[in-house]
């Protein structure tokens, strides 16, 4: 299962989240899973029983006016069965000041407390919008995904068959590299998987015989992309004399990846066949289905219907003779 800790959700940047430690920087370790949030609205009269301690807890206008009605022992004695509960965090919005017994609760509980500059639904948005992303399930895929005129193509198949080869040709005709050799796969909601380049290996590729090369310098930026929604599956396989290999392009195969179902497709290697190029070519074909043309289909269907024109007439024909 995904988890943040709170340092790194205080550290994070680019989510634009502007937050700042106010106390309870004991717990800085604490985590969350969930990629929802919480308002602990009636948890602060004490009742507690549908309070998710895992869920990071914003503290709005609404809050702080209660909490600053209540006589302060009563004030404390909530905050305190909340803080009991092992809180991940609270988050205080607009900037707010925060009650003194406030701060104090989160030092001596070790529940962090932070504060941000953002309204509470503006901040609600974007950390419900940064949680998503960082706590849907993840892995670590071998291979080479490019952006091929917007389809994202991972290239798959034992090591050695030619998946970078492949990939350089196509950065040479303009295409874009995401990553080789790891990719880091990302689900998204609502069924979409993403894939990026891991932290050390972004932008470069090994091309046996040549060694590590860098594409973004080679080629410049206009050859890489950070991320991309992989809408296709060709799998780089070995040719077997004698094996049967889909001819039609009829055969519907599909790869499970996060429970995302995306379209699979074999593709056999020997010398003499252009693989870039057949990859070029599943990616128009792959952009064509998705607007609803399905280019074997259409063919199957001509043909069945010109085979059901030719029986017709043949039996025509030897109906006529038999009358003669």
């Amino acid at each position: 299962m995904a988890e943040l800790t709170i340092q790194e959700i205080l550290e994070e940047k680019e989510a634009g989240l502007d937050l700042e430690l106010l106390a309870g920087g004991g717990g800085l370790q604490n985590l969350v899973r969930v990629p929802r949030i919480q308002k602990p609205g009636l948890a602060l009269t004490g009742y507690t029983t549908n309070l998710h301690p895992d869920r990071v807890q914003v503290l709005g206008s609404t809050e702080l006016s209660f909490l600053e009605q209540l006589p302060a022992d009563k004030a404390i004695e909530h905050l305190h069965t909340l803080c009991q509960l092992d809180l991940s965090c609270f988050i205080i919005t607009k900037s707010q000041s925060a009650p003194k017994y406030l701060v104090e609760m989160a030092d001596s509980c070790n529940v962090p407390l932070l504060r941000t500059s953002h309204l509470s639904s503006t901040f609600i948005s974007l950390i419900t919008r940064f949680l998503e992303e960082r706590l849907l399930p993840t892995s670590t895929l071998h291979g080479v995904l490019l952006d091929v005129l917007g389809v994202g193509v991972l290239l798959q198949g034992k090591s050695g068959i030619g998946k970078s080869e492949c990939a350089l040709d196509l950065i040479l005709r303009g295409y874009r590299l995401v990553a080789d050799d790891v990719i880091k796969v990302r689900f998204k909601l609502p069924s979409v998987v993403f894939g990026e380049g891991m932290d050390l290996l972004h932008y470069h590729m090994e091309i046996r015989g040549l060694g590590i090369i860098n594409i973004k310098h080679l080629f410049g930026v206009a050859a890489i992309r950070e991320r991309k929604k992989i809408d296709l599956v060709l799998e780089l396989v070995e040719w077997e004399e004698g094996k049967e290999y889909d001819r039609l392009g009829l055969e519907e195969v599909r790869y499970n990846l996060h429970g995302v179902e995306l379209p699979l497709m074999r593709i056999p290697v020997r010398p003499g066949r252009n693989i870039s190029t057949i990859v070029e070519v599943a990616a128009r074909n792959q952009l064509l289905k998705e607007m609803g043309y399905h280019s074997a289909q259409e063919f199957q269907y001509l043909l069945e219907k010109r085979m059901a024109e030719t029986a017709r007439l043949h039996a025509h024909t030897i109906i006529g003779e038999n009358l003669e």
